[in-house]
């Protein structure tokens, strides 16, 4: 890399090279029949030379900024981690930069922050869940903002969603329980207030229920997104006369406070209770007994959700909406139901 002050110009790459500043556009921007070895000459000058491409003259020429929004319910965990970096990743493949804003599970505050992000020039947005309210939804169509929603499906019409079917994984992850001959179950649903997701879960779970002759959803407690929240709400279910003999959470940090809480409490997992999980973040796998939940498809959902918001933003005008399984992912956690002697004591 060159040791003076004057940043390094695509000219100097083109001289370094020994090829045209057209040569040189065209490797950058992957445009054009360029051959390997001139490829290999510009890619070496480059690194030598410490160029940065313009990619923002290139849009701001065109009247654009180059920048995509994003706005996510909180930053204060790892859950939508995986799929922004994707979404990040394709992203820079094409030359955009991306702003992110939290909304705190605020619809409000949402609002505000998609005007601020559309404000400072962001072509297009990322959102993440099915329900905002109308002002939210005529704002976007006022201002023609392209927009996919992530983390939920739906069929509205004129709404783009590349996500999973959080009612369906549910009702799957239940099925899956009571097929281990469990028929007490109980729940621990995050948070419902402004979260669609968490809703669709707990119905999901109910549905696959209420189907099973005999079985019930006897308790559903929602919880924050924290394991100390978990494993309060695993004591108080377990405080009753005739605690559940499996536990369905929604989402692995609830699931990891209520192992956390069962081990506590001298209540063997899965011997005494079953816990199951929602997301498969890393935390599932080192849980102990590593935690049976659905995984979510979060990198092919990111990088779905940029590869179809850049063709609107490009002006395709027929999008169509992507839907994305979910796997569930059988460990330890999760056992045939307990015979009556297994039974744990109550918890005080």
């Amino acid at each position: 890399m060159q040791n003076d002050a004057r940043v390094p110009t695509m000219n100097d790459v083109a001289r370094t090279a020994g090829v045209s500043s057209a040569t040189v556009s065209r490797v950058i921007n992957g445009t054009g029949k360029v051959d390997k070895d001139t490829r290999q000459r510009v890619a070496e000058a480059i690194e030598r030379l410490g160029y940065t491409p313009n990619f923002g003259g290139r849009f701001l020429a065109a009247g654009r900024s180059g920048t995509i929004g994003a706005v996510i319910p909180t930053m204060a965990n790892a859950m939508f981690a995986g799929g922004l970096q994707a979404f990040q990743e394709v992203l820079a493949g094409a030359g955009r930069s991306l702003l992110v804003a939290s909304s705190g599970y605020d619809p409000d505050e949402e609002l505000s922050q998609i005007r601020n992000l559309v404000s400072r020039g962001a072509e297009g947005l990322l959102l993440i869940g099915r329900h905002r309210p109308e002002a939210s939804w005529d704002y976007l169509a006022r201002r023609k903002v392209p927009h996919v929603v992530t983390w939920a499906y739906g069929t509205e019409p004129g709404r783009v969603y590349v996500g999973f079917d959080n009612r369906k994984a549910a009702f799957d992850l239940a099925r899956r329980v009571l097929a281990f001959g469990h028929r007490n179950l109980a729940m621990i649903g995050g948070i419902g207030l402004h979260n669609d997701r968490a809703r669709d879960r707990v119905v999901g779970a109910r549905m696959a229920v209420d189907a099973c002759p005999g079985a019930r959803l006897s308790q559903v407690i929602e919880a924050g997104y924290d394991p100390a929240e978990g494993a309060a709400a695993f004591r108080r279910m377990m405080a009753v006369a005739d605690p559940p003999s499996a536990i369905i959470c929604g989402n692995d940090v609830i699931a990891a406070g209520a192992i956390m809480a069962a081990r506590g409490n001298g209540i063997a997992v899965p011997a005494q209770v079953s816990i199951v999980g929602f997301d498969d973040i890393e935390l599932a796998a080192l849980s102990c007994p590593p935690l049976t939940t659905v995984r979510v498809p979060q990198r092919r959902m990111g990088q779905e959700a940029a590869t179809v918001l850049l063709a609107m933003v490009a002006g395709q005008t027929h999008t169509d909406s992507v839907l994305l399984d979910t796997e569930i992912i059988l460990r330890e956690s999760l056992s045939a139901c307990r015979s009556p002697a297994d039974v744990p004591p109550t918890v005080a």
